[in-house]
């Protein structure tokens, strides 16, 4: 019966026909931000001066002044209104890498007997959603309720549905953070004073710096249908067994070709919603893998940018099921094929330009773009475990370091020309500082225009590659939150410059000319950073061996890797950078231990169920098909011919015997190690007890599950296969 079912699922999702998406009859930018409360829409709705004082919040970071608030929230309600909305929500984003909002009506009593709509301001700033059931790491006792959303005006409200989308930080009730956007926002302004105070070496007349980041977001399509009827993505995202089709991405075909009629419409369909809610998507394509595509939009300032994309991930997976898909955001969802990621293209930029660009005008410019390369490098080198920590988890760990993806280790790719470049710097005087721009290349055909090449190449094995006027920090998993990579690199960069220039400074003082200083202390940081810096092959071996000689963190066990946030230099940086405290980053350590184990936790139960409810019994079924069939043919023939007829089928069943065999018995003892984890008191000695006994015993059973697979009849297997997940008709 489920074998049937199996195979009827798989023909339903093959007969799929694309959902047509009407597009707007405007241009892209006549629709794009229609439903974002953007300055536009508070110029029309706003007073002047209640507008003026928004820009002066947003545009250059003016506190808040809550004596606005009312006009502010009047002025929304109007605009909501005359687009239906009857009810606002803060949303937030609590530790479970997701969002979070609770919904109330624009209603209150008029006192007359009837509902009057109403919004003031204070409903507007703040609110009260219950913080004991968020992730708090033992900040809060569960019996301990108060908490606190924010309004962060700094990113825009918008429109979703009916309901009024508000943008919050969210807080314990003692003030400490309970979510991803506090301390992004500390961060950020960290790297603001810092890079601010070094950039007006170069340039007096700067006013700040922003952090910008430019997400590209890859993910796998798979039919609804198909989805439904595999138990493990449901539950995990991910498909704990499965054997490897015949063919999947070898033939390199998928990769950049041409995008199927479905996927299209389905692209369209959310490319329209993500602009209309000022998403400013860009890119599309086909991925490596098969059912792998990806998005990205143009760069944004880092707080909005992290904004977006958590939203952009939420109308991916609304709209998907519209176009009979399910989208799936796991790292790792199918074994054997690439995993998905979310590159994170990091750059620092000012109200004159990117301080990252370069050729300069002068050598002084020149210098400016060699100091901001090399201290950020020297954020890296200094916490490269910590930024691991930052994007490492249960499900980001199957797509680390295999042959798709960067390896564990963190390191940086220059390419030959910024590499040269530092080797220059460190002999030359500051008045010989050049920097070789985008040379021309000609190609011997005289149709073809000139190609402009950059002066770097690009590396996909390096975690953290410069590409020209950014640094493009790879290892981000898709599914992951970018504040918790961003915070981290940005608190990094904040204390590198903070450091950098108090030594300048301390030059200066000391009698030393500012340009002179300056390349003194950048010569003394690139000797320092030389062991971060690699621009070979990052999957070898041998780098693997080079890395742990250069003092480089080579630890692959997550719950290992989650130390680096409780090193003395990591407790310092945050404290020094005031982004978080020692007691947030110990609430912290412990949420990730508890998720981790929680991840394992859950894979291992429906895994043990699938293999003792759904294929050992089918397995069993099918053996004892065979069993008759031998007795059956003894029966009929005898002697040589009936053991030459039986052979076959007596070797099948020995080898199913023995699969079952282990299968059976190693989910027993995958149980009693759950047993064992589970009554560990401390979080992080539980996650190292399932990632040392509990993971490794996944992987063992299934490579005898995916083994049935193959020699079973493919009637009677009751799950999709890859061959029938992969492939969309």
């Amino acid at each position: 019966m489920a074998a049937k079912l199996r195979l009827q699922v798989v023909d339903e999702a093959f007969k799929r026909r694309p959902v047509m998406v009407e597009a707007p009859k405007e241009r892209p930018s006549e629709y794009f931000g229609k439903y974002v409360f953007n300055k536009q829409k508070m110029f029309k709705y706003l007073p002047a001066k209640v507008y003026k004082k928004m820009c002066d919040v947003i545009d250059n970071g003016a506190p808040f002044d809550r004596v606005i608030a009312d006009e502010v929230a009047e002025g929304m309600k109007k605009w909501a209104m005359e687009l239906g909305v009857t009810h606002y929500t803060h949303w937030f984003q609590p530790l479970t890498e997701g969002t979070a909002e609770k919904h109330d009506g624009f209603v209150e009593h008029d006192w007359k007997g009837g509902m009057v709509e109403e919004f003031e301001g204070k409903l507007l700033v703040q609110q009260e959603p219950d913080a004991s059931s968020f992730p708090n790491g033992g900040i809060r006792s569960t019996f301990e309720a108060r908490g606190y959303t924010a309004w962060d005006p700094t990113s825009p409200v918008f429109v979703i549905g009916d309901t009024l989308m508000i943008p919050t930080i969210f807080i314990s009730y003692t003030g400490e953070a309970l979510d991803y956007k506090v301390p992004l926002k500390k961060a950020l302004y960290a790297v603001d004073k810092a890079a601010t105070a070094v950039v007006k070496y170069f340039n007096p007349e700067v006013k700040k710096v922003v952090s910008n980041l430019g997400w590209e977001q890859e993910y796998f399509l798979v039919d609804e249908s198909l989805y439904a009827a595999r138990p493990d993505l449901v539950m995990t995202g991910r498909t704990l067994m499965g054997h490897d089709s015949a063919k999947n991405q070898q033939m390199d075909d998928h990769y950049f070709g041409s995008i199927p009629a479905r996927v299209e419409e389905f692209m369209k369909d959310i490319e329209i919603q993500a602009l209309e809610l000022g998403i400013p998507c860009k890119t599309r394509h086909n991925e490596v893998a098969p059912n792998q595509f990806e998005l990205a939009p143009i760069f944004e300032e880092t707080n909005l940018a992290v904004d977006h994309n958590m939203l952009m991930m939420s109308i991916m997976k609304r709209v998907a099921r519209k176009h009979g898909f399910r989208c799936l955001l796991h790292e790792k969802p199918f074994k054997g094929i690439n995993g998905s990621g979310k590159h994170n293209n990091w750059s620092l930029s000012t109200d004159t330009g990117i301080l990252l660009h370069a050729p300069g005008k002068t050598s002084l410019d020149n210098l400016r773009f060699v100091t901001f390369i090399v201290e950020t490098l020297k954020a890296v080198y200094n916490h490269n475990g910590l930024l691991k920590g930052s994007i490492m988890s249960a499900t980001n760990a199957h797509r680390l370091g295999a042959n798709e993806a960067p390896p564990a280790i963190i390191s940086s790719f220059l390419g030959k020309t910024v590499t040269d470049l530092l080797d220059h710097v460190e002999k030359a005087d500051v008045d010989a500082l050049t920097v070789v721009g985008k040379k021309s290349f000609k190609i011997d055909l005289p149709s073809i225009p000139e190609l402009l090449i950059d002066n770097t190449d690009r590396n996909r094995t390096s975690p953290f590659a410069f590409t020209g006027n950014r640094f493009e920090f790879r290892a981000v998993g898709s599914e992951a939150n970018c504040a918790s990579a961003m915070l981290t690199l940005n608190s990094a960069v904040a204390e590198a410059l903070i450091d950098f220039k108090e030594r300048v400074d301390a030059l200066i003082k000391g009698g030393e000319a500012k340009e002179t200083a300056i390349l003194k202390i950048v010569r003394e940081d690139i000797k320092y950073i030389r062991p971060i810096i690699f621009n070979g092959n990052g999957y070898s071996d041998e780098w693997k061996a080079e890395a742990a000689k250069r003092g480089l963190d080579c630890e692959t066990s997550a719950p290992l890797i989650f130390d680096n946030y409780l090193k003395e230099s990591s407790i310092k940086m945050f404290e020094k950078t005031k982004v978080m405290t020692h007691f947030e980053l110990e609430a912290r350590n412990e949420i990730k231990w508890e998720t981790y184990t929680k991840k394992i936790q859950i894979e291992s139960r429906i895994f043990g169920d699938l293999c003792l409810n759904h294929i050992i019994p089918v397995v069993t079924k099918y053996q004892s098909m065979l069993i008759d069939n031998v007795h059956k043919v003894m029966g009929i023939f005898a002697g040589d011919k009936a053991h030459k007829i039986s052979k076959e089928n007596l070797y099948i069943i020995e080898m199913i015997s023995e699969h079952e065999s282990f299968i059976i018995e190693n989910v027993e003892k995958m149980v009693e190690a759950r047993k064992v984890a589970n009554k560990i008191e401390s979080e992080r000695e539980k996650a190292i007890a399932y990632h040392d006994t509990v993971a490794p015993l996944l992987e063992a059973i299934r490579y005898h599950v995916d083994k049935l697979e193959t020699i079973v009849d493919d009637e009677a297997w009751p799950l999709p296969k890859y061959r029938e997940l992969l492939f969309i008709r």
